[in-house]
């Protein structure tokens, strides 16, 4: 299996493996695991007594982030819980169940996921499959009454984006985004430094997150991903310079370079370079490469700097300033805040602080550097 992504070690060269690729991809038939027995009864009543007042979230797809991440904090999640999972392997389905004390009626696979909408345990369905299965099962986990938090990229498309959000509207759901770094300390301390000036107006940005991957992966084929280094990991750069500024690009402009293996890069891009233009002049500089080691921000400001470096990780994120001050914090506890936050928002009617808009939006970013990469042209990114 494919260890932590962006995990410990700052400098650390991380390679996707063709196993831990591996989600559940949804075309491994399984017999239904929702036996309905006494058993099973008796454990779900006595999971929910014990998670009284939490709201149940089922993850949909047992790759490695959902393995390594995901699960781990929902131990300690204080408004949500491990309520139930969905995977086409019969052996990933026992081996969490009794790993999780997992009723086996909170137990599915693809064949029967839309039974969900009978099951009161789960409250939430977090969708962690490939790029290309976002849009079907945010779809039907909305039209099964489930609120939904998506992973990024949000899907493979703006127009997929516009089914996903309608479909929640449509069913009175909340839909998020697996946009982790919004309840990270280091990026918040990014946005205090630039929202409070304390080092002048920000005037330039400069970031990177490039990662080294390994011949046959899902994420090199364009139907399942939707694109290469820019939709799996551009996104976070991009992402970066809308939450830092608090603006959105309103243009373009972006170049690749020819593919160092064409067996492996065959229709998916290896690096991108891709510049933003914000709506006060602000430029922001950015790359993304899946045969490159980099992970860093940094911010150019009236009166002196700011950076990350490394900025996007899970742990071990670290930064400084032009006045040399260490950006440091405790261990961050990421995936643990953003799906808090979530249940928070649905239990509350409080803000929803990564809606699909947001999602959306960075799609429209997404497809707007592909068209300038294709083009060589500068584009303009329409509102709307």
């Amino acid at each position: 299996m494919e260890k932590s992504r962006f995990g410990n070690g700052s400098r650390r060269k991380f390679l996707y493996q063709l196993g831990a690729a591996g989600m559940s991809i949804p075309f491994i038939s399984m017999t239904s695991c929702n036996n309905g027995d006494e058993r099973s009864r008796k454990q779900s009543v006595t999971t929910k007594r014990n998670n009284a007042g939490k709201l149940g979230i089922a993850l949909v797809g047992l790759g490695d982030y959902a393995t390594t991440q995901l699960a781990p904090a929902l131990k300690n999640t204080q408004h949500c819980y491990l309520a139930g999972v969905v995977t086409g392997t019969p052996a990933k389905a026992e081996a969490w169940k009794e790993k999780y004390q997992l009723p086996g009626k909170n137990v599915y696979n693809y064949e029967n996921f839309d039974s969900i909408k009978d099951n009161p345990d789960i409250d939430i369905v977090y969708v962690v499959l490939p790029n290309n299965m976002h849009a079907e099962y945010t779809i039907r986990a909305a039209q099964a009454g489930k609120h939904v938090i998506c992973e990024k990229p949000m899907a493979i498309s703006v127009a997929e984006c516009d089914q996903m959000i309608e479909a929640c509207k449509q069913t009175g759901k909340l839909l998020s985004l697996g946009y982790r770094l919004h309840f990270d300390p280091y990026n918040q301390e990014l946005i205090r430094l630039a929202k409070e000036k304390v080092y002048g107006s920000v005037k330039k940005i400069k970031s990177a997150f490039s990662i080294l991957t390994e011949k046959g992966i899902w994420r090199l084929d364009k139907k399942m991903a939707g694109g290469g280094p820019m939709v799996d990991v551009g996104i976070y750069c991009a992402q970066a310079a809308c939450y830092v500024t608090g603006k959105e690009p309103i243009a373009v402009t972006a170049q690749t370079f020819p593919v160092s293996d064409k067996t492996k890069f065959i229709d998916v891009e290896e690096t991108v370079n891709f510049q933003l233009e914000m709506a006060d002049g602000i430029i922001a500089e950015c790359r993304a490469s899946y045969s490159e080691d980099e992970c860093y921000f940094h911010a150019d400001a009236e009166k002196g700097w700011f950076e990350l470096k490394p900025a996007f990780f899970y742990v071990d994120n670290a930064g400084s300033t032009s006045d040399n001050k260490i950006i440091k914090f405790p261990p961050p506890t990421q995936q643990l805040k953003q799906m808090d936050a979530f249940a928070s928002a649905i239990k509350d009617n409080a803000p929803n602080l990564v809606p699909g808009e947001m999602g959306r939006r960075d799609m429209r970013i997404i497809e707007a550097v592909y068209q300038a990469m294709n083009t060589g042209k500068r584009v303009e990114i329409a509102k709307g």
